[in-house]
């Protein structure tokens, strides 16, 4: 993975290309900007970096307020980071001090005092700073001023919509379009936690289910329905159907995750897990019994083969 480095353990280098956001998901407007920041790097043999912020900075400026969730983990977005070839990813504590920093402080203090900087890359868009005063001119001031170079990467869209990661939270959580948010990250969303033990229902009609704990609570859960995914267990990648709900049919009344692996008949409880969401299939909703149900996952079954026969999953690369 990028290595991550919080900022108190920086060592300052001022031959570094740097971008600063918080790149929660790592999205296909992100990385126009973190290839940017690769590109630079490589061209003048420089450390690439992407300076971010745990946790936040919606849940310190706006607290109780916000309810914000996450599309990835520093250790995700550390590892799509790495995928895309950067260096390190500098983590500043997001706190309430921090927040307090206009953005002449920020770039002065913490990205040249601290951090170094000679090529510093800006979406068109950016602000940043107390109370987002901070602009681009704001950058190409200070580094005429200080002595870096400043390049800003214009709009990304998929489509006719403009990727954000406001934008990717409301495909995944509200409509549960998951064709269009691996249009947005380009890859599958992805969820990773540990398998627990469920109550075997599953099992008893023919679909056993390994029930998931999210290691982050503050993760994104896709909208309740069915879905189409592929599963890594023990570095292997499986092809499986996942529920969201709260099983009706069972007088259900808290929300689960259920797995059913295709063709699988391992002992995984207590393993890691990843699920990647390729596509939904329907909403959740009651059966009129067993019987009932097992005619409707034996179809979601084929509907998910026909999905994943066409599909292959993310592969991260292996960690540094």
């Amino acid at each position: 993975m990028a290595e991550i480095i919080f900022l108190k353990d920086v060592h300052r280098n001022k031959n570094t290309v740097l971008t600063v956001g918080t790149f929660d998901g790592v999205h296909a407007g992100h990385k126009v900007l973190i290839n940017t920041v690769v590109k630079f790097a490589h061209q003048n043999n420089s450390r690439s970096a992407i300076v971010t912020f745990d946790p936040h900075p919606r849940e310190i400026i706006n607290p109780g307020k916000s309810g914000i969730k996450l599309l990835s983990s520093l250790e995700e977005r550390s590892e799509l980071l790495s995928d895309l070839g950067v260096d390190e990813m500098i983590v500043i504590p997001f706190d309430r001090d921090f927040s307090l920093l206009n953005s002449e402080e920020f770039v002065r203090n913490i990205v040249w005092e601290i951090i170094g900087v000679s090529n510093f890359i800006i979406g068109y868009d950016h602000h940043f700073g107390r109370d987002r005063e901070g602009t681009i001119e704001t950058v190409q001031r200070l580094g005429n001023e200080l002595g870096f170079k400043s390049h800003v990467v214009s709009r990304q869209e998929v489509g006719s919509k403009t990727v954000s990661s406001t934008a990717v939270r409301r495909a995944i959580q509200n409509e549960g379009d998951m064709r269009l948010t691996a249009n947005f990250l380009e890859r599958y969303y992805i969820l990773n936690g540990t398998i627990v033990h469920g109550d075997k229902r599953g099992k008893k009609i023919g679909y056993p289910t390994a029930n998931i704990q999210v290691h982050n609570p503050r993760k994104i859960i896709p909208k309740r329905g069915v879905y189409a995914v592929w599963v890594r267990v023990n570095g292997e990648y499986n092809q499986g159907m996942m529920n969201i709900g709260v099983r009706p049919t069972f007088d259900g009344d808290s929300e689960t995750l259920e797995v059913n692996l295709f063709d699988f008949n391992q002992d995984i409880y207590g393993q890691e897990i990843q699920v990647q969401f390729v596509e939904r299939l329907r909403n959740e909703r009651a059966f009129d019994g067993l019987e009932e149900l097992k005619i409707q996952l034996s179809a979601d079954k084929e509907a998910a083969l026909n999905v994943l026969k066409n599909s292959s999953p993310n592969i991260a690369k292996q960690a540094k």
